[in-house]
């Protein structure tokens, strides 16, 4: 098999160099060629191998045509172009959606190469470089081959900032501390130019609104000798005077009812009420006043800077109730000095609005469902930027064949809730700085869950908490109060008749009563799933029953069982931390990494976790080549409950997944991935041996890999997961391993092993 498998691939391989070597000139007219690329040979005894090699791989993406794509040395698409030669029908669609026409010797110009590169080279400190440029012909073949003499790099020999005393003058050379023109480094044009945002930012903290970085002249001496230059930063003569002037704020006025549609835009100042140093034009009186006072960055009397600028409007959009925020600045005429009148026009979004979602799912176990949400907003409700929302939701998921028939679960819930532009803590009055609101937020709410045949449960809970962000990257959510109660309200014999000879069963149905608080912790430099090098982390801690613990002296194991309104409730202290780490690499794919871990240390009124704080592992964005909360604790080994897998939790949970994903054509992306992991209990269950969480935890990881098809479509991204086991703790030490008895062609190994997910979005 192995033999005749080698046998078909390197037919394949051959087929496909014919096919190139046949094929990819075919369409090249006659007395033309088929352009192959560009070579870039530099001589320059200067220069070290090394930095020879670097400089080549720069300049190797500067000319232009750019040849036909190629994969493994063979250019597929112009293939597929030149195979497919119909003027209409399947084989027109076929090349233009997937073929490439043939790059040709005729789109090259080779002068304007030439000077691309000579031009080049010369931002870079190559002031006596030379270009030139020629072309190689081989029968239907072409290339082109540039030949640099770089004759040395000039390096800076020393940077100054000239001026004279006036305001302008001294805050350019307050900069030059952090300048990033550095002694000993290459002359960069690129870092010249960054140079000049750089102080055009800090000028812009200062006051000058209206300087620009073309207002600034940085020199360059080459006349020093031995391939140096000095640079000289000062400002233009011909800089205006506006932009040499520091700027105050004079009135603030905020327009509250701007709208868009040609002839309807109301910009009178009439009626305008003065709050607090801001006048705000609301003549409907949809606002309270003090809602901007809270949003305003500006003070009538400060110093213009750009990061308040930027900052009241951040701050005015993060509202979420204006669809359009518009701002511009005007000179005060007649003031005896520089001052600045600020105009915000803002476009509310509807008060209210109705939004529904549905969405369906189907499991291995015969199971299908869906599940649909309304949600209600009302926006503004109280004049001070409130938001207040009802979600209802309702769901099902039915077994339509197998002998479990009938064993159908159904839910439905209902959450309203409320959230203010601001902390809202009684006898406190204070805000954030920055571009982000804070956010108050109370919700309540009501589920029901019922398994037919089996149980019904009903959960109650609430919670009263904050959301800031420092800045883009960081965010922080504060939760003081969460309660949640979970009980019980009907219980089938059939499933006691199952918990007692399976005790853990009973977890599933325990009442749960938390009394507890969360805080987490949000860092991240990714804002997109594109390929980019950056990370994320997600760290937070959740306590219960600390206080009740302390006031009724719990201690479960002694037999002292605290109670709060005549319910036992949980005391736990429970940690989380995701730290995921994504690195573009070649092709335009990206390498993405995810490390996931979690304690739950239960004590005082506890023995265990309450079931909804406890760790799962499995599923579409856990470990995929198992079902869904299938896996562990530990070596214990799930077993089938009225046809599906029960769930396995525990008390602490470490994963670690990494996936490449790649593109393949337009909006279709691919992946490879392997996924490690379990979840262990912090405390010995004599029902679940091997699953309490010790020092030999990463003998016991449940391992998987696969590979998968996603749809990327900016606003939704639909993946397709195929995985298979290749590690199961639960079996003998030695056996764990089972990546030997991997055999797809085995219908029997297919449904014991194979797991195909359907999710929405990215697994991390």
């Amino acid at each position: 098999m192995k033999r005749a498998s080698y046998i078909y691939l390197s037919l394949l391989v051959l087929f496909f160099i014919v096919l190139d070597s046949c094929s990819s000139t075919k369409t090249v007219p006659a007395g033309d060629a088929l352009y192959t690329g560009a070579k870039i040979v530099i001589k320059d005894s200067l220069l070290t191998r090394k930095k020879k090699k670097a400089l080549a791989g720069q300049l190797s993406t500067l000319p232009r045509p750019v040849p036909n794509q190629k994969f493994l040395g063979i250019p597929f698409k112009l293939n597929i172009y030149n195979a497919f030669q119909a003027k209409k029908g399947i084989g027109k669609w076929v090349r233009t959606r997937f073929g490439q026409p043939p790059v040709l010797l005729s789109d090259v110009d080779l002068n304007k190469n030439v000077k691309v590169l000579q031009s080049y080279l010369q931002n870079k400190g190559y002031f006596n470089s030379r270009v030139r440029g020629d072309t190689t012909i081989k029968g239907k073949k072409a290339s082109a081959t540039y030949t640099i003499r770089a004759d040395g790099q000039y390096m800076v020999r020393q940077v100054q900032f000239k001026g004279d005393s006036s305001a302008v003058q001294q805050a350019i050379r307050g900069t030059m501390p952090k300048t990033l023109l550095k002694k000993d480094k290459p002359f960069d044009l690129g870092v010249i130019t960054a140079e000049r945002v750089r102080i055009d930012n800090h000028l812009k903290e200062q006051g000058f609104y209206f300087f620009s970085p073309d207002n600034l002249l940085i020199k360059a001496d080459t006349t020093v000798g031995q391939t140096k230059v000095d640079l000289f930063v000062t400002l233009k003569p011909t800089t205006p005077d506006d932009a040499q002037k520091v700027y105050k704020i004079n009135d603030v006025y905020i327009f509250t009812g701007y709208n868009l549609d040609p002839g309807q835009m109301d910009t009178s100042k009439a009626g305008a009420e003065l709050y607090k140093g801001y006048y705000v034009v609301d003549r409907r009186h949809f606002y309270k006043p003090k809602l901007f006072q809270q949003s305003m960055a500006f003070d009538s009397g400060d110093v213009y800077n750009r990061t308040d600028h930027n900052a009241s409007i951040s701050r005015l959009v993060s509202m979420d109730i204006f669809k359009f925020v518009k701002n511009r600045f005007e000179v005060v005429p007649g003031s005896d000095s520089p001052r600045l009148n600020t105009y915000y026009y803002l476009t509310r979004l509807p008060k209210k609005s109705l939004r529904a979602e549905l969405n369906g799912n189907t499991k291995s176990n015969n199971l299908t469902g869906s599940n649909i949400t309304l949600s209600w907003r009302n926006r503004n409700a109280f004049r001070g930027g409130e938001i207040f929302s009802v979600k209802a939701s309702a769901g099902f998921e039915v077994q339509y064949s197998g002998q479990f028939q009938g064993y159908n679960t159904f839910r439905w819930g209902l959450e309203p809730s409320i959230s203010f532009p601001r902390f809202l803590i009684p006898f406190f009055n204070f805000n954030t700085k920055g571009g982000y609101l804070p956010r108050t937020t109370i919700k309540l709410g009501y589920d029901i869950l019922e398994k037919q045949k089996l149980y019904t449960m009903n959960s109650y809970r609430t919670s009263y908490g904050f959301t800031w962000k420092e800045n883009i990257q960081k965010e922080h959510e504060l939760n003081p109060i969460v309660i949640n109660y979970v009980q019980p309200i009907n219980i089938t014999q059939e499933y006691i008749d199952s918990a007692k000879r399976n005790p853990t069963l009973y977890t599933a149905i325990d009442t749960q009563f938390i009394l507890g608080s969360e805080y987490s912790y949000t860092y991240t430099n990714v804002f997109n799933y594109k390929p980019v090098n950056g990370f994320y982390l997600n760290a937070g801690i959740d306590i219960s029953g600390n206080i009740a613990g302390l006031i009724t002296g719990a201690n479960v194991m002694k037999g002292d069982t605290g109670k709060v309104f005549g319910k036992q409730f949980s005391q736990f202290t429970r940690l989380v931390g995701d730290f995921r780490f994504y690195r573009k690499v070649a092709n335009n794919s990206v390498w993405a990494n995810r490390i996931y871990a979690g304690i739950g240390m239960p004590y005082g009124n506890s023995s265990a976790l309450p079931y909804v704080k406890q760790f799962f592992s499995g599923g579409n964005n856990s470990l995929r080549a198992f079902r869904s909360r299938s896996v562990g604790p530990g070596t214990y080994e799930a077993h089938q409950v009225n046809g599906s897998f029960q769930e396995q939790p525990g008390d602490i949970k470490f994963e670690l997944n990494t996936e490449l994903r790649f593109p393949i054509v337009s909006i279709v992306q691919g992946a490879v991935f392997v996924d490690a992991g379990n979840v262990w209990l912090f405390n010995d269950d004599p029902n679940k041996p091997g699953a309490k969480f010790s020092s030999n935890f990463l003998s016991e990881l449940a391992a998987g890999s696969g590979a998968g098809i996603r749809f990327d479509l900016s606003f939704l991204v639909l993946r397709f997961d195929l995985a298979f086991p290749i590690r199961k703790p639960w079996l003998e030490p030695n056996k764990r391993w089972v990546l030997n008895q991997v055999d797809f062609g085995s219908s029997a190994w297919r449904k014991e092993n194979l797991v195909f997910n359907l999710a929405i979005g990215y697994p991390f």
